[in-house]
C-alpha cells in the first residue's frame, strides 16, 4: 500500500468516526427533548413533593425496564434511553475501530482495542 493510499484509508476511518459520533450525539439528543417534552407535557403543571422521599424507579434502573418504557411512552423511560444512547456512542466508536483493525489485520491493535471494548461492555452492562 503506497503512502497516498494509506492517508486516504485513514481519513474514510476518521470520517466514519466523525459520522458515527456525531450521530450518537444528535440522535441521543433528539431522544431526550422528545422525553423532555413528553414530561413537561403530562407533569409540567404538577407542584413536587419532596417529602417522603422516593428513590429511582426501578424501571429506570434496567435496561429491559427502560426500553420497555419508551415503547410505553413514558417520558421519563425516553430520557433514560437517550442518556444511555449517549453513552452507547464511545463503546460503538470503539467496536468500529476493533472491526477497522480487524480489516487492516494489526493484532496489536486488535488485541488492545478489544480489552477496551471488553472493558467498556463490562461496565456498561455490569452492576
Amino acid at each position: 500500500m503506497n503512502d497516498s493510499q494509506h492517508k486516504l484509508d485513514e481519513k474514510h476511518f476518521e470520517d466514519m468516526i466523525s459520522l458515527l459520533l456525531r450521530t450518537g450525539v444528535i440522535v441521543s439528543s433528539i431522544v431526550v427533548l422528545i422525553g423532555g417534552i413528553l414530561y413537561l407535557l403530562r407533569s409540567g403543571a404538577l407542584k413536587p413533593v419532596y417529602h417522603p422521599f422516593r428513590g429511582e424507579p426501578t424501571n429506570l434502573c434496567d435496561l429491559r425496564g427502560i426500553v420497555r418504557g419508551v415503547f410505553t411512552r413514558d417520558p421519563r423511560n425516553w430520557m433514560q434511553f437517550g442518556l444511555l444512547l449517549l453513552v452507547a456512542t464511545p463503546v460503538a466508536r470503539v467496536a468500529l475501530c476493533v472491526i477497522t483493525f480487524i480489516k487492516e489485520e494489526d493484532r496489536t491493535y486488535i488485541f488492545l482495542t478489544l480489552i477496551v471494548f471488553c472493558v467498556l461492555v463490562t461496565g456498561f452492562l455490569g452492576r
